[in-house]
């Protein structure tokens, strides 16, 4: 699986979709190497966030564009890159931190996919908390020739309905990745949607203890408890989430055997992934090229990974 998380800092924790397997971020990060006993309850910052959305259009049907929206932040750095499939001219970079960046708003077009495609951003009243991504006072709309296929931001909607009432047709889009990549110690905490209709659902990674214990919970509720994991560092458990059945499997066999002499020592990871009743089978690495196929994409589950990777002297 090194192959996955190549693109991230060696001292990093990640958490990704099984479909995007390429790299995550054109920024460089400055991450720290978790450690098997947390320093504090606080949890892993955030360095970058990719979100990965997939639009379908109407015409020509059932026509098929990624887009990859990915925010970051460093000590020097915060920027935005938008890009449209693997086409590398349809791809927008900002630097929001750079002295020369003055445009937080305004528009770019593309020539791509057979699509006119136009990128709308305004940065300029966004608000940030502790992560690269901005939770408010901003918008992010890309269409696709006469269809509105992307909308982020609280301040979307009343762009689309103020400048964009020529294009009334909406394409059917969905988010089918989310990346957080972080770096901090061995607590990690994020949020969750198992399905589109299913509600938010706050999942928690904690390893501690003399011999490590890993405990994942959702919403408060210990769903798994491993003792002793220097032994039990493969295994499975399937859990129900909003009445689907998800299959949760860790696999942190590097964090105490690998033999490397770096300092890393290894990756860890902890896998979700919702499946139909009539699926027994768990979900393996190799179903990962699998889904890259457009004919699958339409019946794709939704899919957790994080990878996370602790220092030898912990």
């Amino acid at each position: 699986m090194r192959d996955i998380v190549s693109c991230f800092s060696e001292n990093s924790v990640t958490v990704s979709n099984p479909l995007s397997s390429s790299s995550c971020s054109n920024y460089s990060t400055a991450s720290t190497c978790i450690t098997t006993t947390p320093a504090s309850s606080i949890p892993s910052i955030q360095n970058a966030v990719v979100l990965i959305h997939r639009v379908i259009l109407s015409n020509p049907p059932k026509k098929h564009i990624i887009v990859k929206t990915t925010w970051c932040r460093n000590n020097s750095v915060q920027g935005l890159t938008v890009s449209f499939g693997e086409d590398p001219l349809a791809t927008m970079k900002l630097n929001i931190n750079s002295r020369l960046f003055r445009k937080k708003k305004g528009s770019k077009i593309f020539d791509s996919h057979g699509s006119k495609i136009e990128l709308y951003w305004d940065l300029s009243n966004s608000k940030f908390e502790n992560g690269p991504e901005p939770i408010e006072g901003f918008y992010l709309v890309a269409t696709f020739d006469s269809e509105i296929g992307l909308i982020l931001g609280d301040l979307g909607e009343d762009f689309v309905s103020k400048k964009l009432k020529n294009k009334t047709q909406m394409a059917k889009t969905s988010l089918i990745s989310r990346h957080e990549h972080c770096s901090g110690n061995t607590l990690y905490s994020t949020k969750a949607q198992f399905s589109e209709t299913g509600v938010s659902h706050e999942v928690l990674i904690k390893c501690s203890g003399e011999h490590p214990v890993l405990v994942v919970s959702i919403d408060k509720k210990v769903v798994i408890r491993v003792k002793r994991l220097q032994w039990n560092f493969r295994g499975n458990q399937t859990i129900f989430v909003d009445g689907l059945l998800v299959d949760l499997l860790w696999d942190v066999h590097d964090w105490f055997f690998n033999s490397s002499s770096s300092s890393s020592s290894g990756f860890a990871v902890f896998m979700f992934r919702t499946r139909s009743g009539l699926d027994s089978r768990l979900w393996l690495e190799e179903k990962l090229m699998a889904t890259q196929n457009k004919d699958l994409q339409e019946k794709l589950e939704f899919s957790l990974l994080i990878y996370a990777c602790k220092s030898k002297t912990s």
